[in-house]
């Protein structure tokens, strides 16, 4: 499917009062569509907001499209979000153990490369993988604080966790980060016996 077919069909699936951040919805994708416009076309798409009418195959379309303009992040953060449209959103503020106090040395990377364990709350020594996508940023530095989502493993483990609980990063002894949790949201997919949703923790599609 070409790189249009594929945004318009994508635009086909946007309810007509959805709007971007900036106040653009369906139509003025069609409108880029019309000017070849198709880097602005996929980041009107990549902005609307809606968790109630998005679905995976409303993602997958997006990543496909990314994919056909060589625009591999973007394409990993469609991934992402049908992956988040399947099982849920985990949002959290991470602050990062400075290395002098034996934290980490390197960024982590932002477009979900590391895949770290976390103390979730009922055990310390309870502990579970969760990816890491850092928001508006390519990495956060050693040392540093950030708004991050996270694609946990096994995401019913983590449906108890509200805003405002605190969880701890581990890789290695001391404690790497800490988070504190700042938005939840379950979708009707997560639960189970419903299929769908591309996976964040499989490699990039070939």
């Amino acid at each position: 499917m070409e790189t249009a077919e594929l945004l318009r069909r994508a635009a086909g699936l946007v309810p007509e009062t959805a709007r971007s951040a900036a106040g653009f919805g369906a139509a003025d994708v069609l409108d880029c569509l019309r000017d070849d416009d198709w880097d602005l076309a996929l980041a009107i798409l990549e902005d609307v907001d809606g968790f109630g009418w998005q679905t995976v195959e409303y993602w997958d379309l997006l990543e496909e499209a990314a994919r056909h303009l060589h625009l591999e992040r973007r394409a990993a953060w469609c991934r992402w979000r049908g992956w988040e449209t399947r099982h849920g959103v985990i949002r959290a503020d991470l602050r990062l153990i400075a290395p002098e106090a034996g934290g980490r040395r390197l960024p982590i990377p932002g477009d979900g490369l590391l895949r770290p364990m976390w103390a979730i709350g009922r055990s310390a020594f309870d502990l579970h993988v969760a990816k890491i996508w850092v928001e508006s940023a390519p990495g956060l530095e050693p040392g540093g604080r950030g708004a991050v989502r996270l694609a946990p493993l096994t995401p019913p483990s983590w449906r108890h966790l509200t805003p405002g609980d605190s969880i701890t990063m581990h890789e290695r002894p001391p404690v790497a980060g800490t988070a504190t949790i700042t938005e939840v949201w379950h979708p009707e997919a997560a639960r189970p016996g419903v299929a769908g949703g591309a996976d964040p923790h499989r490699g990039p599609r070939k």
